[in-house]
C-alpha cells in the first residue's frame, strides 16, 4: 500500500490520533463549512507533489454529487439563514469520515479501520478502479441510510421520494460496472463505459440538479417534480431501471431495453418455437411423443364406449 504522508497530515506531530480519530477530527472541524467539506473531498484523490495521482480522474464523479449538495443549500448550517438538511448532512458526513479514515491510514496512523466501508476506501486508494470507486463510496451511502432513517422521516414527502431515487440511481451506476448484463441486458457491455467515474457520462447518473429540485426543501405537490422532471431522467428511472430491477427480482433475461416498446405479452419464445413452449408461468412444457398420443388416443375411445350414446336431435 502506498503511504500518503500530505493527506493524512503531520502524522510525526500528531501521532496520538489514530486513523479514525483523526478522520472524525477533520470532519468535525468542517461540519458548518459547506467549502470546507468540498476541500477535504477533494483530498481524496491527491497525491503528494510530484507523483502522478491515479486517484486524481476519479473527482469527477465525487464531486459531480457532493457539489450538488453545496449548491442546493442541504449541507448549510442548521441554525443559518438557510438551514441545512440534518439527513444529507449526516450522510455526507459519512462518506467524508470514511475515506478520510482510509487516507490517514494510507499515510501510516494506527488503528483498525472503524467500518467495513473504510476498508472498501482502502482497497480503492491501494488499487484505484471504477468497480473499487462504486464498492467503497455505495458502501458509505448505504450505510448512511440504514444509519440515518430517522432523520430522513423528519424531511417532507417530496423530499423523502427524491431520497430513494438518489438511491437507486447511485446503485444503478455500480451496477453497470459491476453487473452491465444485469443493468443493460444484451448491451451489457456498454455499462463499464457509460458509468465509469472518470467520464463525463456519469452525470447522467451522479449529477442530481437532474432529478432533484434547487432550493431546499421542496416544496407544493411531489406531481409537479414529477412533470417538471427532465424527459431522459424519467426515461432512465421507469424504462431503464425499473426494468433491470424487475429482472433481477423474477430472474428472467431481460429482452429489450428500449423505452418506446412495451413489455412482451408473448407466453411464447421465438428461440423454443416446436416442440419446446414455454406457459405463462415461465415453465417449460414439452410436446408429447408419438407414443404418449397413441396412449391417450386409446383412453379416449375407452371411455367414449363406457359412455352412454347421446339421443341427439331427430
Amino acid at each position: 500500500m502506498r503511504k500518503n504522508r500530505r493527506i493524512g497530515g503531520d502524522v510525526a506531530g500528531d501521532i496520538e490520533r489514530d486513523a479514525a480519530a483523526f478522520a472524525a477530527a477533520q470532519v468535525a472541524a468542517v461540519r458548518d463549512d459547506p467549502t470546507g467539506r468540498l476541500v477535504l473531498a477533494r483530498s481524496m484523490y491527491e497525491e503528494p507533489i510530484g507523483r502522478r495521482a491515479p486517484r486524481l480522474r476519479f473527482q469527477r464523479a465525487a464531486f459531480a454529487f457532493i457539489r450538488w449538495m453545496a449548491e442546493r443549500g442541504v449541507l448549510n448550517p442548521l441554525d443559518g439563514m438557510r438551514p441545512g438538511s440534518r439527513w444529507w448532512r449526516a450522510m455526507n458526513e459519512r462518506i467524508l469520515r470514511d475515506s478520510c479514515e482510509a487516507l490517514a491510514g494510507a499515510a501510516g496512523r494506527g488503528g483498525s479501520p472503524s467500518t467495513a466501508a473504510v476498508e472498501h476506501w482502502t482497497a480503492f486508494i491501494d488499487q484505484p478502479t471504477s468497480q473499487a470507486w462504486y464498492r467503497a463510496h455505495n458502501a458509505s451511502v448505504v450505510a448512511a441510510y440504514l444509519e440515518h432513517r430517522e432523520l430522513a422521516a423528519h424531511e417532507n414527502r417530496i423530499e423523502r421520494f427524491f431520497l430513494n431515487v438518489v438511491l437507486t440511481r447511485v446503485l444503478y451506476a455500480h451496477a453497470l460496472v459491476a453487473a452491465p448484463r444485469l443493468a443493460l441486458g444484451r448491451i451489457g457491455r456498454c455499462g463499464p463505459v457509460l458509468a465509469d467515474p472518470r467520464r463525463g457520462t456519469v452525470d447522467i447518473f451522479l449529477a442530481m440538479g437532474r432529478v432533484l429540485p434547487d432550493a431546499y426543501p421542496a416544496e407544493g405537490e411531489l406531481r409537479d417534480y414529477l412533470h417538471l422532471e427532465r424527459k431522459l431522467g424519467r426515461v432512465l428511472d421507469y424504462a431503464v431501471i425499473s426494468r433491470a430491477c424487475a429482472a433481477s427480482t423474477t430472474g428472467r433475461p431481460r429482452r429489450s431495453i428500449d423505452p418506446s416498446s412495451p413489455p412482451s405479452s408473448s407466453t411464447t419464445s421465438p428461440r423454443t418455437s416446436g416442440r419446446q413452449r414455454i406457459d405463462t408461468r415461465g415453465a417449460r412444457r414439452r410436446s408429447p411423443s408419438p407414443r404418449e398420443r397413441s396412449d391417450r388416443s386409446r383412453r379416449l375411445a375407452r371411455r367414449s364406449l363406457d359412455t352412454p350414446p347421446s339421443r341427439g336431435l331427430r
